[in-house]
């Protein structure tokens, strides 16, 4: 083994200001319970040996762990297990706290680490039974082959386990002790890492959360006012992936170079009449306060997250072979969701056939996105529609189907509590899906008030207490994805690029493709319902078959495309193909298409006239900060004549703004700010109080009361209303389907959303114009409480923060334990529907609820060159050089040089550690 690199300069200095903020912390927290037991060994005890020799039982051969200076694992081995087996022991070094806390969540055990807090998040998950659907794929779905690596991949962790407990394991067991004294991790599984896949399809699942808003807001809009909130993707001005291309109706397969002709309808195969609650009331909020648990964990979901991705074929490049960028947009976490690394078997062959590098899952082996020697790979969120709510009519013994009563499926799960006794659940499963409405008492009259049917032939049964509602979803069903995961990072060709995508089952993603040899290439994968009846916007009827799934989409119906004419694929969320000439319906839930189009845009720019794009326009693409609704917006808020001049120097800060939304922009700050008012006031205060932010309250008139809104006396006839959502998940969330919304009245200067409710001393808009001017003097009121009088010291930075935040300890653990694992706040640039994704939800507030979780160029000429950065670090360890090491860059939008040939990977290995048998 070649001789250790001596510690470079920046090495040495990143370690002095670790041991130096360690001893300040030690100073700090002395004499609060924890000074005496968290000593600088405590710290660093669980640091992993990165140099040296280290034996692993199990190895065919020794395998090689170069490291470079950013902690950066390059794994080298004979065999695939050799190279799965060391991979999960380097990602137990470096991140098994935030895999055993993962592997909990997904088995709905978080209860047995964290005690009586978890409770109802651990049956929520137990009712869904990720665990068990994990368990039931491999048993019965996965190739020999992934069973095999799993096994290889466990038995990796499970080394690293043996010789490691307690605070050697890392410094969160040290503080879980404090809680939960003698709790020691299980050996891993297969099917723990299988598992994770289920949060993952979780975090995209598609429309679920919309058709929940859809039914609450029911409650107080109707349908038409509805619709309005939810426009029709724009087709004609925000392409969708696949922009050419037709299915054959006759043998369901997908032809790239057909022609399109417009659909019957324009609608699903089998579409029509929801036949749903269109007018389901507030009982739902319980259920949508239950759904909100488990994105708490996993980040928030809604029209923020997705990603994004695109191929620009060599035509158009300076190198004259593909780039490929990618950026999925994710919830920020501690450590970052993704694990740098790279796989390589020594000698290349049919034996073993791994040479690739990219983003894993810790607790999962194999490359979720990247490359290998002959091909690379993106990924965005397709959207598609994979779950459907269905309401139940219970009976004395089950529940009603077809006229018939049926028994549900029942099982019993214990939950383990750490500290306190156990809890025993009883899950109920309808023909539809498991009954997740059982999860809070508040659920047992879902559907009280909800007319359901909207034709004559649509009879509903008598609702008596109410309704439950099952969920069916994609996910819940067995399948092989794992298998895929393994597949695309072989892949020699667009064929087994393809063929890897059938086995994509969940979550459905957008697959990018380019290859060494030229080509680009797009594949639009997943399990996908077709419904008999219905288009699942609104909850549907459980007790009617003609609601049920009737098949799911073919593979070979799914949209494709491979070196399209037009020389490059942008995927952004954005619709994949046109619903007018394509049968199936993937979604109506689509995002909007802001970023792709913007994406689309600055590479038609770019390469018009004969112009290349180089890596270095990929990269600075990337952090393009545009905002869509400054366009739109703006130039109508500078027509609105404002008299008051302490207004009107922040509207002045719009005349030669460029929309540009940087972290040191004072009209980027302002802008937002009129947004946010501007959509609460339009928007915000007419929905009803489950959408929007807890505990802000608005005066509102009884639903009962239809009597003049002043008595006599001049006395208001109102209520007050507090919200109920967390403010992450609230509404009007500020995404690009608000963007449409606005952009479809905003000519339209009578519009009835532009009018607002008001008093004899507070009269409300009338107009357009009054509603801007009332918004744009509430931001200027607003940034001068948070940013101060001076309108040249503010910026769009310090309202627009990231604060990274350990997973669990960090939001839920003693104050000094969060303050020592956490790490921030950063000021940045971007925003919500930009190509530089910091999402931010502006009924909540300007903090960076999501974010690009990583990005990454690939450059196909030589891979080499290729570029990629990580959200924090390789470490998931407190204080470790590389627990946010990358985090700056990340936030500067800068990339990390990304070697992948086994000399560049030797010139840039800074610690080498050989694990032998």
């Amino acid at each position: 083994m070649p001789a250790n690199k001596t510690g470079s300069p920046r090495k040495k200095k990143g370690r002095r200001v670790r041991l130096i903020v360690i001893a300040v912390v030690l100073l700090l927290i002395g004499g609060v319970g924890y000074g005496t037991y968290w000593s600088i060994s405590t710290v660093r005890a669980s640091f992993p040996e990165t140099t040296g020799s280290l034996q692993l039982k199990g190895l065919s051969g020794p395998v090689q762990v170069k490291r470079d200076g950013y902690g950066i694992p390059q794994v080298y081995g004979n065999t695939p297990e050799d190279l799965f087996r060391a991979q999960g022991f380097v990602q137990a070094q470096d991140r098994f706290w935030e895999m055993d806390v993962r592997r909990h969540m997904t088995a709905g055990r978080l209860s047995e680490m964290f005690g009586s807090g978890q409770v109802e998040t651990d049956a929520f998950l137990r009712t869904l039974g990720w665990h068990r659907v994990a368990q039931q794929e491999y048993d019965t779905k996965l190739s020999a082959t992934t069973k095999k690596y799993l096994r290889a991949y466990s038995d990796g962790v499970n080394a690293y386990l043996k010789d490691h407990q307690g605070k050697a394991l890392s410094v969160e067991y040290a503080a879980l002790d404090f809680k939960n004294d003698g709790y020691k991790p299980e050996k891993w599984t297969p099917v723990d890492s299988v598992a994770w896949l289920k949060a993952m399809a979780w975090d995209l699942r598609g429309n679920m959360q919309d058709e929940v808003d859809r039914a609450l807001a029911s409650s107080r809009l109707s349908a038409q006012q509805i619709d309005e909130l939810y426009p029709p993707y724009p087709y004609s001005r925000n392409k969708p992936i696949v922009q050419g291309g037709a299915l054959d109706e006759a043998t369901d397969e997908f032809d790239p170079q057909a022609s399109a002709t417009s659909t019957t309808d324009g609608t699903s195969a089998g579409g029509g009449a929801t036949g749903a609650a269109q007018g389901l009331q507030s009982q739902l909020s319980s259920l949508s306060k239950t759904l909100d648990q488990v994105p708490a964990l996993l980040g928030p979901n809604g029209t923020g997250i997705g990603s994004n991705s695109w191929v620009i074929s060599g035509q158009y490049t300076t190198t004259g072979k593909p780039l490929l960028a990618n950026d999925p947009h994710l919830a920020p976490q501690l450590p970052s969701v993704w694990y740098q690394m790279g796989l390589h078997c020594k000698q290349v062959s049919s034996a073993c056939p791994y040479d690739a590098a990219g983003f894993t899952f810790a607790g999962m082996p194999g490359v979720v996105i990247g490359h290998n020697q002959n091909v690379s790979w993106g990924m965005t969120n397709l959207g598609a529609d994979v779950s459907d709510l269905y309401l139940e009519k219970v009976t004395a013994n089950g529940y009603l189907y077809d006229g018939k009563q049926l028994p549900f499926t029942t099982r019993e799960e214990t939950i383990k509590v750490a500290g306190g006794r156990s809890r025993t659940i009883t899950v109920r499963t309808s023909n539809n899906g498991p009954i997740v409405s059982d999860r809070d008492d508040e659920l047992t009259d879902v559907g009280k008030n909800a007319p359901v049917g909207s034709g004559a032939d649509d009879v509903a049964p008598d609702r008596g207490d109410g309704y439950a509602v099952a969920l069916k979803w994609t996910a819940l069903t067995p399948s092989n994805t794992m298998d895929a995961v393994f597949k695309l990072g072989t892949a020699k060709n667009f064929s087994d690029f393809r063929k890897a995508a059938q086995d994509f089952s969940v979550p459905s993603q957008n697959l990018i493709y380019a290859d060494t040899k030229g080509n680009i290439g797009y594949q639009a994968p997943g399990r996908i319902p077709v419904r008999a009846k219905g288009d699942g916007r609104y909850p549907a009827p459980g007790w009617d078959s003609r609601y049920k799934w009737s098949k799911f989409i073919p593979q070979s119906a799914l949209p494709w495309e491979y070196n399209p004419k037009r020389g490059y694929i942008v995927t952004a969320n954005q619709a994949v193909i046109d619903k007018k000439k394509y049968p199936y319906l993937l979604t109506d839930d689509w995002g909007y298409g802001a970023r792709s189009q913007r994406i689309g845009d600055l590479i038609e720019s770019k390469v018009k006239d004969g112009g290349k794009v180089s890596t270095d326009d990929m990269q600075s693409m990337q952090m393009d900060n545009s905002s869509e609704i400054a366009k739109l917006l703006t130039p109508y808020l500078l027509k609105i004549n404002i008299k008051d001049d302490y207004v009107r120097r922040a509207q002045q800060l719009l005349e030669s703004w460029d929309y540009t939304q940087d972290s040191d922009s004072a009209a980027a700050a302002y802008f937002n700010a009129v947004w946010r008012n501007t959509l609460k006031l339009a928007f915000g205060d007419k929905l009803p109080k489950e959408l929007r932010v807890k505990g802000q309250c608005l005066r509102v008139r009884p639903a009962d009361d239809s009597g003049p809104l002043e008595d006599l006396e001049g006395n208001t006839r109102l209520v007050r209303e507090c919200g109920k959502r967390d403010p992450d998940m609230a509404q009007p969330d500020g995404g690009d389907r608000w963007y449409e919304v606005v952009r479809n009245i905003v000519k339209d200067p009578g519009n009835s959303w532009w009018k607002t409710a008001g008093t004899r001393n507070n009269p409300g808009a009338v107009n357009r114009d009054e509603l801007l001017a009332k918004a744009m003097r509430a931001a200027r009121s607003e940034l001068t409480a948070k940013l101060g009088k001076d309108i040249n010291s503010w910026s769009w930075g310090r309202l627009h923060r990231l604060t990274l935040k350990n997973q669990t300890l960090g939001t839920e653990g003693p104050g000094v334990v969060q303050w020592m694992l956490n790490r921030g706040p950063w000021n940045l640039s971007g925003g919500e529907a930009a190509v530089n994704a910091t999402g931010w939800n502006a009924a909540g507030g300007y903090d960076v609820t999501w974010v690009p979780s990583m990005r990454m160029v690939v450059n196909l000429d030589n891979l080499d060159k290729s570029r990629w950065v990580n959200l924090t670090g390789a470490s998931g360890h407190a204080y470790h050089a590389h627990y946010t090491d990358q985090t700056e860059k990340w936030a500067k939008g800068e990339l990390l040089p990304w070697a992948f040939s086994k000399s560049a990977v030797d010139k840039s290995t800074d610690d080498e550690l050989a694990l032998t048998p």
